[in-house]
Parts: C-alpha cells; structure tokens; sequence
C-alpha cells in the first residue's frame, strides 16, 4: 500500500537531495561469440552487444520520464575479454577494444566495462597479452573501461600480477597525458573482485552470471547526509537506526526502476548494488556524512570509526529493501568524485595512509586518488600491494584506481570534468619497496581461506 509521506519524502529526495539512480548496467555474455578468426570474433562481439542493447538507453529514458526518476547513466558491461579472447595476439585484443568502443557508441551508452583479466592466481597466455595492450586500449577508446583482478582470500595475492600493473598504470599514465592521464581513470586493480558490480570502471559480467542481466546501482549520499543534519544531537544508536531506515527507502528507489527495466527489456534482473556514490555536487558528499555526524573533517581521528557505522547501517537497511542485494554495496569513497573529500584533502585533513584505513570497513578502496606524475611504479606497486593486502586478509573487496598525472606534483590538480571531477595531486611516500616487488611470486592465501 502505497503511503503519501512515503512519496513526498521521495520527491524531496529527487528534487533536493541529489537522489538518483546511479546506474543501469545491463551484463551481457559473450562466450558465444569465441572464434579463432579475429575479424569474426569482433563483429560477433559487436552484434552481440548491439543486438542484445539496443533498448537499454530508450527504456532507461522512458523509465526516468514515467516515474521522474534520474537514471544518470546507461553501461554494459561484458564476459572478462581475456576469456573471450583466448591466446589471442596483442593486436587482436586492441582490435576488440576498437570494437566494444564501436558497440558502444552504435547503443548510444555511457561506459562499457569487461576489458578485464582474472589473474589472482595466474596469467594465462591471452590474459597476458590483453593486459600488455591495455594502455593503448584506454587511450585509443573513449568509453572502454578495464579491470584487473590480482588477488582472493582463496588464492593469496599475485605479485608478479601487481608488477604489471604498476608499469600498465604508468604506460596509461603517459599515453594519456594530454589529457591528464585521463586513461588510469579508467582502470581499476582488485582484490576479490565481484562479478555482478554495476559501477564503472571495474564492471564486468562474471563467469557465473545468466546470458544476459541487469544490474541497477543507487546513489543518495545527499539524502543520507540531510538526515543526519535534521536528526541533530541523537545518540549513535538513534544515528544508526536513521541511517538504516533511509538506506532502506533509497534502496527501494532501486528495487522499483530494477524491476520495470528489466520487465521492460524481456531480461532477467540481477542485483541492486546500494552504494553511496558520490557526485562532485555540492551536498552529494560522503565526507559531508561523516562532518554532519560529528567530525570536524573527513580525515580527523574517528573517521574511519564513522565510516564503518555508516557502512554497516547502509547495508542493514538495504539488504531489507531487496532480496537480491550484490556488487559492491556500501560508501564509496572515491577522492576527485566527493567535493568534500577534495576539501579535507586540500586542507590537509585527508592522507593517503587515513584513506587507507578508511578502506578497511567500506566499499571499493583508493579510488580516484591522483598522485605525482613522476612516481616510480615499484611504489605504484607498493600502494596496490598494501590496499590488496587489506582485501586479501578481511574477505572484502577492495581496489585501486591511481592516476599518476603526468607532468603534475603536490600542489597541482587535475580535472576530468563530469562525475570523475577534480582531483589535487596527494603525496606519496617515495621509499623504495623495489627489492621487495621485484622479488615476485604469490603471497600466500591467509590461514582463515581454508573454509572447506
């Protein structure tokens, strides 16, 4: 039954408080499109994608009109390509990332996500290969995002996977430095990646998913934040409760537009992913949360305390809204996309080694964070190192997504503009861990990975 404050409180999180649905990302298998012949396992993949997409940005409109709900952005997101490509050669797998550019632009979507490789425990020979050509991929595509998996709790973590994508970052880095390294933005390293994230950059269509999916990601820091303000002085307990109950009525948001667009477009629906996803917005902030519960700025002590608490109270009252709760589910906390982590890093509240410890009880990881363009990539691959580390020992996701930019240092910024937002550049600590990265090999699983 439907309840008249229920709807006024929605409209007013429409209309004031930046709710919206972050994403619809439709997951779209192409394990059918396999063939030795390069120039036919493109055009498969190309017809697979426009065929199977080819409503997606109309029902998503159509959805946003009938019912007055923003719907920021349309994805598709496909099978990891190194699975897809097989031992293909560098060139064919660059050709592949010409053609998913190609679909995406023919669909009319935002961003398509899956130019991935799984390597947690190793490298095949076409994964290596795909990875090798991922900087030219990035910066050759407007709209192609990658993804790669280092490391699980079951498999340890892959540091000869790491010492790749230390000099892949720096490779992306260069070849997108006309445009401030724009192409790391679009390349995430992950530990226990899930297979059902609608978000970009780290979106793909997993291996265990249905033919075809869609998975819908809300948003709504700017709705949690106003809450919090209005609830004033309460204990934390009483803070908890609200949280809860708002995440709830934002997940539900979700769970409406998931089902009418699956409905709509004859495919099955997959998951809600029910993170706090910030905007550069003013008032669409997570650091913004975390002051209004109490902390003069992000980045004082008791933060990553605040964040945890908000953490768990999102996840408890979204996995009540809907039954099928996945991805990454949680506050992101991605540096130049929160105006209000921007300000606590320029005021310098908000270090890397605070970011850090903050990732141990959220979603995701260091995410946006650009740093000096002239950082080594064995200390890139100290930062992915510590971060996967984190994931691997507490059974969570976590990743990075760093931008050494170019020709920038500490004091600069860097702007990508829309929702990547500005970035200033954060220091590093430039000790050398080279012995120990080029040491190589896997760190081994954690004891607490043998479950069986």
């Amino acid at each position: 039954m439907l309840n008249t404050q229920d709807i006024l409180e929605t409209i007013q999180m429409i209309r004031e408080e930046n709710l919206d649905i972050r994403t619809i990302t439709m997951g779209i298998s192409l394990y059918d499109c396999v063939s030795d012949d390069p120039d036919r396992l493109c055009t498969r993949i190309y017809d697979k994608i426009t065929r199977t997409a080819e409503n997606l940005v109309k029902t998503g409109c159509d959805i946003e009109k009938d019912y007055g709900i923003p719907i920021v952005n349309k994805r598709v997101s496909v099978t990891p390509i190194s699975l897809v490509g097989g031992d293909a050669t560098p060139d064919t797998y660059l050709k592949i990332a010409h053609t998913l550019q190609r679909a995406a632009d023919t669909v009319g979507i935002n961003f398509i996500g899956g130019f991935s490789a799984l390597v947690q425990k190793g490298m095949t020979k076409g994964a290596r290969a795909m990875i090798s050509v991922i900087p030219e991929a990035l910066a050759e595509t407007r709209l192609v995002c990658s993804s790669v998996n280092v490391a699980s709790t079951k498999a340890g973590i892959n540091m000869d996977a790491i010492r790749l994508m230390g000099a892949t970052i720096k490779r992306a880095a260069y070849l997108t430095r006309d445009d401030n390294s724009i192409g790391c933005a679009k390349l995430v390293v992950f530990a226990n990646v899930p297979e059902d994230n609608p978000f970009m950059a780290g979106a793909f269509h997993g291996v265990g998913e249905a033919e075809t999916v869609i998975n819908v990601g809300v948003s709504g820091p700017g709705v949690v934040s106003s809450a919090i303000a209005r609830a004033g002085d309460c204990d934390l307990s009483a803070l908890a409760e609200l949280i809860k109950r708002t995440a709830f009525k934002i997940t539900r948001v979700g769970q409406l537009v998931a089902n009418e667009a699956a409905t709509r477009l004859g495919v099955p629906f997959g998951i809600i992913d029910l993170s706090l996803a910030p905007t550069p917005a003013i008032g669409d902030s997570v650091a913004r949360i975390l002051e209004n519960m109490g902390l003069e700025s992000c980045g004082a002590h008791g933060t990553t305390a605040a964040l945890a608490m908000l953490n768990d109270a999102v996840k408890k009252g979204g996995v009540m809204a809907s039954g099928h709760v996945g991805g990454l589910s949680g506050a992101f906390i991605p540096v130049s996309e929160d105006e209000g982590m921007i300000a606590a890093v320029e005021r310098g509240a908000l270090s890397l080694e605070k970011l850090e410890a903050m990732t141990a009880v959220c979603s995701v990881g260091l995410d946006m964070i650009a740093v000096p363009g002239d950082t080594s990539e064995e200390v890139i691959c100290g930062v992915i190192a510590d971060e996967i580390s984190i994931g691997v020992a507490n059974t969570k996701t976590t990743a990075v997504r760093l931008i050494p930019a170019y020709g920038k240092s500490v004091g600069d910024s860097v702007d990508f503009g829309g929702l990547l937002g500005t970035a200033p550049i954060m220091p590093l600590r430039t000790y050398s861990p080279a012995r120990f990265i080029h040491r190589g090999g896997r760190i081994p699983a954690p004891i607490h990975s043998l479950k069986n």
